[in-house]
């Protein structure tokens, strides 16, 4: 089958999404696949090799193909406009995305013009870009046409997309709930990478008890909770991966940690390569995913540290919210927690270190469940999507 994968990104990208893009057309790939990745220029010098960056080997059936460098007032037209291009010229089998305008402006083209689209939603769009303002420092809030733009736009991609994936089922049930039922639908989580020989290892013996969060600073993510938590918690160490120096949750956070007398037990170590972030998932006594309460939080994120933890085989404390109890149960494969409350965080983590049976126990069937989520796997459950996608008439 002919893949042609369109992502509007840089490439490589720093950032989850674009680990999840290349993860995503690498697994398809080595099904036997022809995937054609097209995205955007890398904007540093000299242009990195993603193959390199995300540690991963060749594999011959993905074509990464990039536009040419472009300036910012043309460039999210010009790709639009190159990405329509290519997938009514080239005649691929299946496009893919998880861009909602590309999705509609292609599904508005007549069938006969352009080849089935397949849409992944990493949310609904409307109720997202109402929360950006909550969620992410310095974003501002949408007006309301655009919002009606969005819903209006949402409708269309899940009223004719030949293939539509969500990452949660709470996520495909607002959809049903505000537009009715649609064929081919399916509920598809993100993944992680594994190793066919992994072993589970214990946690270091080492002290002090050192507790990993992997990911981004935003507010709604919680590391504000993890912080206050710490407090509470005097011989406790943390270790915060993702954000950059100088960036503004940054800043935000390394004055909380100030404020609450933790900052010499906590280390922020920036972004991290993904091998190296595996690294720092091992080193962990606990690894803590702390969203806070959002309709984004409780619908929509499927995050991929949350499967990167799994495959750690390490302790797992989490907010309790519907879109990861999809995948975490309370005490089975991890504590749940009521989201926002350093309280319940602390008290958690305190029952971790004072109970190994327990902590052994969640690790151990945390590592067992991440055998579901493989990036191959996913792709399993992708393919049939597309099938059923070119099977329609």
């Amino acid at each position: 089958m002919r893949i042609l994968y369109l992502a509007d990104i840089r490439f490589p990208l720093e950032r989850a999404n674009g680990l999840q893009t290349f993860e995503t057309c690498r697994a398809l790939a080595s099904r036997g696949h022809a995937v054609t990745l097209l995205v955007r220029p890398d904007t540093t010098r000299p242009a990195r090799d993603p193959w390199l960056f995300y540690d991963a080997p060749r594999e011959t059936g993905l074509t990464i193909a990039r536009l040419p460098p472009l300036p910012g007032f043309v460039r999210r037209g010009a790709y639009l406009a190159a990405a329509l291009g290519r997938a009514i010229s080239v005649s691929p089998d299946i496009v893919f995305t998880r861009d909602l305008l590309l999705a509609d402006m292609l599904l508005r083209l007549p069938k006969s013009l352009r080849p089935p689209v397949v849409y992944e939603s990493h949310g609904y769009a409307p109720a997202v870009a109402a929360e950006r303002p909550a969620a992410l420092t310095g974003a501002t809030a949408a007006s309301w046409r655009k919002l009606l733009r969005l819903t209006a736009r949402e409708s269309r991609v899940w009223r004719a997309a030949a293939g539509y994936i969500t990452l949660t089922r709470v996520h495909q049930q607002e959809l049903e709930d505000r537009f009715g039922l649609r064929s081919n639908a399916a509920v598809i989580p993100d993944g992680v990478r594994l190793d066919p020989a992994r072993t589970l290892r214990p946690a270091p013996p080492s002290s002090p008890f050192t507790v990993t969060y992997a990911g981004h600073l935003y507010p709604w993510k919680g590391v504000d909770v993890l912080l206050r938590a710490l407090a509470e918690l005097p011989h406790v160490h943390a270790r915060i991966v993702g954000g950059q120096p100088g960036e503004t949750d940054h800043v935000r956070l390394d004055g909380l940690a100030r404020d609450q007398g933790v900052s010499d037990r906590v280390t922020f170590t920036g972004w991290l390569q993904p091998a190296s972030v595996v690294a720092e998932l091992a080193r962990a006594h606990a690894l803590v995913l702390p969203n806070t309460q959002s309709h984004t939080s409780e619908r929509y994120t499927s995050p991929l540290k949350l499967f990167e933890y799994l495959a750690a085989g390490r302790p797992i404390v989490a907010s309790d919210l519907t879109a990861l109890r999809e995948v975490l149960r309370h005490e089975d494969n991890a504590l749940l927690v009521e989201p926002g409350s350093p309280p319940a965080l602390a008290a958690a983590l305190r029952r971790l270190m004072g109970d190994q049976t327990l902590a052994t126990g969640l690790a151990r069937r945390a590592f067992d469940d991440a055998a579901y989520y493989g990036w191959e796997t996913r792709a399993q459950r992708i393919d049939v999507v597309f099938d059923a996608a070119r099977a329609q008439p």
